[in-house]
C-alpha cells in the first residue's frame, strides 16, 4: 500500500494558502439519481404549461417550444452558476458542481458542462456519458473533461469521531510504515463506518503486509484498530 494511492473516491487538494480540501467524487448512480429529480421537476412544470398553452392558440404553441428549450438548455445553467453549482435534484441528492481545484463553478464551465449534454445523451439516455464516467478515474462525462468540472458530495461528509478508544481497539502494525502510509491508514480507520461492508473489504485488501492472513470482514477491522493505535499515537 502507498500514500500515492487514493483513498475509495476521496480527492485530496492542496490550497495554496496550505490548507487541505476532500472533495468526495459522486459516482454516475446518484448522479442519475439527481438527473431523475430534475427531469420530474422540469417535467411538471412542462405539464403546467401544456395546461395554459392550450387556451393561447398559436401564441400558446410558441410558448411551449420556448418553454422547451429554456427547460432543457437553460434550466441547468441557471441553476449551477447561480446556486452553489447545484440544480434541485442535485441539492436534494446532496451534490454540487465545482472546477477540478474545487472552486465554485462558474460561468464559463456551467456553459460548456450543460452546452455538451446533447453530445453525452448520445446514442441513447446519456450513453456516451455513462461510459465517459466509467473510463475516468474522477467519473466525469465528457461535458465535465470539457469544463473541468467535478461533481461531488457535499453536506454528507462528516466523519464519525474517532478516537484511540475507539469500539474497534487498536492494534500496532506489525511493520513501519511511512508518514504517507499512516495517514491513508488513519483516513481508512475514519471512513470505513461510513462504507458498506463489501467497500471496505475490497479496500482493505489493498493494504497486503498488514492483514498477514487476515480477509473478509476481519481484515478492514485491523486496519480499523491500526489506524486507531496510530491516531492515539499521534494524539499522544
Amino acid at each position: 500500500m502507498t500514500g500515492s494511492e487514493r483513498l475509495d473516491t476521496v480527492r485530496r487538494l492542496a490550497t495554496p494558502e496550505g490548507c487541505i480540501i476532500d472533495l468526495r467524487l459522486a459516482g454516475p448512480v446518484v448522479r442519475a439519481r439527481a438527473w431523475l429529480v430534475d427531469f420530474l421537476i422540469r417535467f411538471a412544470v412542462w405539464l403546467l404549461l401544456v395546461v395554459v398553452a392550450s387556451r393561447l392558440g398559436d401564441f400558446g404553441a410558441g410558448l411551449l417550444l420556448l418553454a422547451a428549450f429554456l427547460l432543457e438548455w437553460i434550466y441547468p445553467i441557471v441553476f449551477e452558476i447561480w446556486f452553489h453549482g447545484q440544480t434541485p435534484g442535485k441539492r436534494a441528492c446532496g451534490l454540487a458542481v465545482v472546477h477540478d481545484d474545487g472552486r465554485p463553478v462558474g460561468g464559463n464551465a456551467g456553459f460548456i458542462r450543460n452546452s455538451l449534454r446533447a453530445i453525452d445523451f448520445l446514442p441513447l439516455f446519456y450513453a456516451t456519458g455513462f461510459i465517459s464516467s466509467l473510463l475516468d478515474a474522477d467519473g466525469k462525462r465528457l461535458g465535465d473533461l470539457a469544463a473541468g468540472t467535478l461533481v461531488v458530495h457535499v453536506g454528507s461528509g462528516r466523519r464519525p469521531p474517532m478516537s484511540a478508544g475507539s469500539d474497534v481497539g487498536s492494534e500496532p502494525p506489525p511493520c513501519a510504515l511511512s508518514r504517507e502510509e499512516q495517514l491513508v491508514l488513519i483516513e481508512f480507520s475514519q471512513r470505513a463506518p461510513l462504507l458498506t461492508p463489501e467497500r471496505a473489504a475490497e479496500l482493505a485488501a489493498a493494504a497486503g503486509p498488514l492483514l498477514a492472513g487476515v480477509d473478509g470482514e476481519a481484515a478492514p477491522l485491523r486496519l480499523q484498530r491500526i489506524g486507531s493505535f496510530l491516531l492515539g499515537s499521534r494524539a499522544g
